[in-house]
């Protein structure tokens, strides 16, 4: 009897030690752990914007007391130790470009400012929700602060440029 368990225990040995020097099998939990922990810093950045609902708008805020719409996005993405610009025009020249139909929670989307007729990004927000057609986003708007709004609403849509993508 002690010689079978001695050998059940070389056998598990073998089949532990195997598996972990696989060469394979280990860049594969890399690549397996590296999207998980990508997945988990997305949905930790929306879960910490979402718990900013209802603060206040502020022009050129970036503390609890108030936002605007750069200053929120900044300090969101300071959380996970991301620095970007406090101007909305200066965060769209960050990242990189992403077409609509690859959007992801987490990516910037990116719009003009009050007139839809200017070239200029003049208003940013997270991307917190996406299926084909549906774009919600959270973002401090000038009415209502921290908010979600969706890309299909007629003033959102109308101003859309951009969407770009920090954290892959």
């Amino acid at each position: 009897m002690q010689l079978s368990i001695r050998r059940v225990f070389l056998f598990i040995i073998l089949i532990t030690a195997t598996s972990v020097f696989n060469p394979s099998n280990a860049q594969t939990k890399k690549k397996q752990i590296a999207s998980a922990d990508t997945l988990t810093h997305i949905e930790s950045l929306v879960s910490f914007a979402t718990k900013h609902l209802h603060i206040p708008y502020r022009s050129g805020g970036a503390s609890k007391r108030g936002f605007d719409c750069s200053g929120f996005v900044r300090y969101c993405f300071d959380k996970m130790s991301i620095t970007l610009p406090h101007s909305s025009a200066a965060q769209a020249e960050k990242g990189e470009l992403i077409e609509l139909p690859q959007a992801k929670p987490g990516d910037l989307i990116f719009f003009k400012g009050q007139s839809s007729r200017s070239s200029r990004v003049g208003h940013v927000g997270i991307i917190t929700e996406v299926t084909p057609g549906y774009v919600k986003f959270i973002h401090s708007a000038f009415k209502g602060g921290i908010r979600y709004d969706l890309l299909n609403a007629d003033y959102y849509s109308k101003r859309f440029v951009a969407i770009r993508r920090l954290v892959d």
